[in-house]
């Protein structure tokens, strides 16, 4: 490589080539010293006057440069220019080259002019080690070697050629290669240190960009010698171990710098066992990647490579946000949000944890709660009181289901728990009814308070058939009979409900294919005037002959029928028979059609009324629509609308099974009504039961006052009838003691026989 000049060197190795020129200064006082000493010698060896003048040359030149020495300390070298480290190097230059020029002429003149051995000796031996010296001392500036090679060499060549005697001459010429050697060590030092100025610059600038990049790296890093004493450790990697500068943990064991930096996290300060455990895994080799909780707070996900000198490098990185916004998620998947029990997925789970830890086979039990009438309380109070009550309910569940009791919420008011452990069938049994009796009962929320009961199915089984498809079909099964029985009551699981649920469902398929063929039949109630001389309506109602199973009565498919959402058939079967069989019969008799409350949930049911009425031909004004307050309690506006509507055609609105519902009284006010029909349950045993028949009157009266027309359903006995005609409770009268439910042809016999009796009576009364 060429020898970098000082005019293309970078500005700051420049500096430093100059700042080497004028350092190391004992050697300076070394060299004046034997300088000033040998030609004192020569002097007193030869007389020789000019070598003190020599002598004190040397020292002006010494005192000079020393002051340039002391000029360059004080200097800002930061603020120098390149032009300022020029002159500095040529200050020294000329310095350093005059001390050369004396020691050369004081040679000269004593190989010309004394020509003395010894002083000859002395004289050369001196100037040729200061030669040697130079490129120990000057190699950062080629200007100072080639003009104190010169200074040094010249003058003995010259006194050599002068001298005319042939072996001097031609040893001073030998002089020329020896300066020219000389000059080219001092370049080969100069370039050698050139480039590792610039290497050690650039492992500098290497070493400061790693220590950035490595400090300022998201992840800690720590790098082990094969003895897994820390070589390298990061910033981030004390911060996230609590550990001390990166400085106090070079060559420290990792095992007793961890213990150190979690002590705050472990009381005893001792590193746990399984940390411990996973960390040798890692350094060892055996494990490349892991997760380390080491406090609640703290979660470290490692990775580590081992390389082929036996150190090993650990990569780590907080993942503590990670791990709970994961534990969020899965909670989230696993537990209900409202009430945070767990939801039928998990459930699944635990309960299969559970049993593939039980060590015998004992019994297990689960059973599926339903709250009773809970969307009353949505439709009456709203969603949000809704959702607070089951909050209380699952609050309730855990408390009475304790440690031993798996609770869970299926979905919206279903609850199910799970039994383990169970000995005989029969404790096992109470235990379950005991539970579900403990949960029903008053619950409170601020201003309002709820009477809940829970209708429940259980099933009992070994703990190794329990299925995750076939749980939930037997306590459904079990739920479904106890709601079938009563509300609020509790049933377990028998073989043969199975078989009762399959006939059911096939039953439902009959009557699908029995709506949509038009199977039916249509029979009517005739309500009588009290006297019993006239039928003024007549109830429509649906009977369904099955091929097979015979009559099926009719609170068992029309609740099939709301069940599967196709009670609207039935509706538009037997409105279009009772209209076309009305028309057919007396102009004073008129015929009421019941609506459920599917009927009531979209103006269809205004659309389909006035298309029955225009296709029958019948009087608006013959035509009564039922409906039970239950159907009102849905949407009591949209009801509302819908029965004003039809009621604007001229139809006649009536409530059914009054008393039975909720806020009964308040609908008689609001709603577009014309006759309230007193439930068959105010009738019953009120010859017997004065507050029953006092209540009876309270209704009548109050209806009464509000202009509607009363009708008295289910009077079935003399004494009922007698009761109520005289104290004049009812303007119509339904039951079985005047009829039973008979055909259209019937009817129309009916209203004849009483039309032909009527002159008969009259003429009676006359006589």
């Amino acid at each position: 490589m060429k020898p970098q000049s000082s005019n293309t060197v970078p500005t700051d190795v420049y500096l430093s080539f100059v700042s080497s020129l004028f350092g190391n200064r004992k050697t300076l006082f070394t060299g004046v010293f034997v300088h000033i000493l040998s030609f004192l010698i020569v002097y007193l060896s030869t007389g020789a006057a000019v070598y003190l003048g020599l002598c004190l040359a040397f020292a002006v030149v010494f005192t000079l440069r020393m002051y340039s020495f002391r000029q360059f300390d004080a200097a800002d070298k930061q603020a120098f220019s390149r032009a300022d480290i020029a002159r500095w190097e040529t200050r020294y230059v000329f310095g350093a080259a005059g001390t050369a020029l004396i020691l050369g002429i004081g040679t000269g003149y004593a190989i010309l002019i004394v020509q003395d051995p010894l002083a000859e000796f002395i004289c050369i031996a001196v100037t040729m080690a200061s030669m040697v010296s130079i490129v120990g001392r000057n190699y950062g500036s080629q200007k100072a070697i080639d003009l104190q090679t010169m200074a040094c060499c010249l003058p003995i060549i010259v006194a050599c050629l002068a001298s005319e005697q042939l072996y001097k001459a031609i040893m001073s010429i030998m002089l020329v290669p020896f300066g020219l050697t000389t000059r080219s060590m001092a370049n080969g030092v100069r370039e050698f240190l050139y480039r590792n100025v610039l290497a050690s610059r650039e492992i500098s600038q290497i070493a400061d960009r790693f220590d950035t990049a490595l400090n300022n790296m998201t992840h800690g890093l720590i790098m082990l010698d094969p003895g897994n004493r820390i070589m390298v450790i990061n910033r981030k990697a004390c911060e996230l171990l609590n550990l001390p500068p990166q400085q106090q943990l070079q060559d420290c064991e990792l095992d007793v710098v961890l213990r150190y930096g979690i002590r705050q996290e472990f009381m005893d300060g001792s590193l746990p066992g399984l940390i411990r455990r996973q960390m040798e895994q890692l350094v060892s080799g055996s494990l490349s990647r892991t997760l380390i909780q080491f406090s609640d707070d703290l979660f470290l996900e490692f990775s580590a490579s081992r390389r082929a000198d036996g150190s090993v490098i650990l990569i780590f990185e907080d993942v503590t946000a990670r791990i709970r916004a994961e534990r969020k998620i899965l909670h989230m998947v696993r537990f209900d949000s409202l009430t945070g029990l767990p939801n039928r997925e998990y459930f699944v789970e635990l309960v299969n944890e559970k049993l593939a830890a039980r060590a015998g086979d004992g019994l297990i039990g689960i059973m599926v709660l339903d709250v009773d009438e809970f969307k009353h309380v949505n439709d009456t109070k709203g969603h949000v009181v809704g959702d607070r009550l089951l909050v209380e309910i699952a609050a309730r569940l855990r408390e009475v289901a304790g440690e031993a009791v798996l609770p869970a919420r299926l979905v919206a008011d279903q609850f199910v728990l799970f039994f383990p452990d169970g000995d005989a069938a029969s404790d096992f049994d109470e235990r379950i009814r005991s539970l579900h009796a403990a949960m029903a009962g008053i619950y409170e929320l601020d201003d309002n308070s709820f009477r809940v009961t829970f209708s429940g199915g259980y099933v009992i089984m070994p703990g190794r058939e329990f299925r995750s498809e076939e749980w939930q079909i037997k306590a459904d099964l079990a739920l479904f009979e106890a709601k079938l029985r009563m509300k609020g009551g509790c049933s377990a699981f028998e073989e043969e409900m199975d078989a009762r649920y399959v006939e059911r469902q096939k039953l439902k398929d009959d009557l699908r294919e029995a709506i949509e063929a038009g199977s039916l039949h249509a029979v009517y109630q005739p309500m009588f005037s009290p006297d019993g001389n006239r039928i003024d309506c007549c109830e429509a109602l649906s009977r369904w002959v099955h091929p097979e199973k015979g009559s099926i009565p009719p609170n068992i498919f029309v609740q099939m029928a709301e069940e599967m959402g196709i009670v609207n058939g039935i509706t538009r079967f037997v409105l279009n028979q009772a209209c076309r069989d009305c028309a057919s019969w007396p102009q004073g008799v008129s015929v009421s059609v019941n609506l459920s409350a599917q009927d009531l949930r979209s103006n269809d049911i205004v659309a389909l009324v006035t298309e029955v009425l225009e296709t029958s031909g019948l009087d608006p004004s013959r035509l009564h629509l039922e409906v039970t307050e239950s159907c009102l309690m849905d949407e009591v506006a949209i009801v509302g609308s819908i029965l004003a509507d039809l009621r604007s055609k001229g139809i006649t609105i009536a409530i059914d099974d009054f008393g039975t519902g909720f806020s009964s009284l308040s609908y008689l006010d609001t709603l577009p009504v014309d006759v309230v029909k007193i439930d068959r349950s105010f009738v019953r045993d009120i010859n017997g039961d004065s507050r029953r028949f006092k209540l009876l009157r309270g209704i009548v009266n109050l209806s009464r006052a509000l202009s509607l027309q009363i009708v008295i359903e289910g009077v079935e006995t003399q004494e009922q009838l007698t009761l109520i005609r005289e104290y004049e409770l009812a303007d119509i009268i339904q039951g079985y003691v005047f009829s039973v439910p008979v055909s259209s042809d019937v009817v129309v016999e009916m209203v004849g026989n009483l039309a032909r009796s009527q002159p008969a009576l009259r003429q009676g009364n006359v006589a």
